[in-house]
């Protein structure tokens, strides 16, 4: 259900929240907690790394993080997170040469963590204990 405007009124069985934005009664299409956003961030935040392709550091990130956080919330749980393109650098092999490394945003590496736990946390108990894959 979504808010509806036929000749200036509202529909009377289509109802929005009082900002007009999401309806009232309509869940996320994903069942994904606030806490497991932060959570995925933390990890992000410890294991540091480069700024993706859009030049964002974690520290920048963290300049907006509420609002950051919350945007990637939002879109993977309503299903219309689309990961950007990650940032290719040629790193060196011992054998010459070189290979490309992708390095994904800071929004897409928590994003990706999320992902991680969430799949993990369903698939790990079918498997067996000295399955290693």
């Amino acid at each position: 259900m979504e808010l509806e405007r036929r000749g200036g009124v509202v529909h009377p069985l289509l109802k929005a929240n009082p900002q007009g934005e999401e309806p009232l009664d309509k869940g996320k299409s994903y069942s994904i907690s606030k806490m497991l956003v932060w959570e995925a961030y933390q990890k992000v935040r410890a294991n540091q790394g480069a700024s993706g392709v859009d030049g964002q550091s974690i520290s920048d990130f963290e300049g907006n993080l509420k609002d950051n956080l919350y945007k990637l919330w939002n879109r993977m749980s309503s299903g219309s997170y689309f990961p950007p393109p990650v940032r290719a650098v040629a790193i060196p092999k011992k054998s010459g040469g070189e290979r490309l490394l992708g390095i994904p945003t800071v929004a897409d590496r928590v994003a990706q963590t999320v992902v991680k736990r969430l799949v993990e946390a369903n698939v790990e108990p079918i498997f067996l204990p000295d399955s290693y894959g």
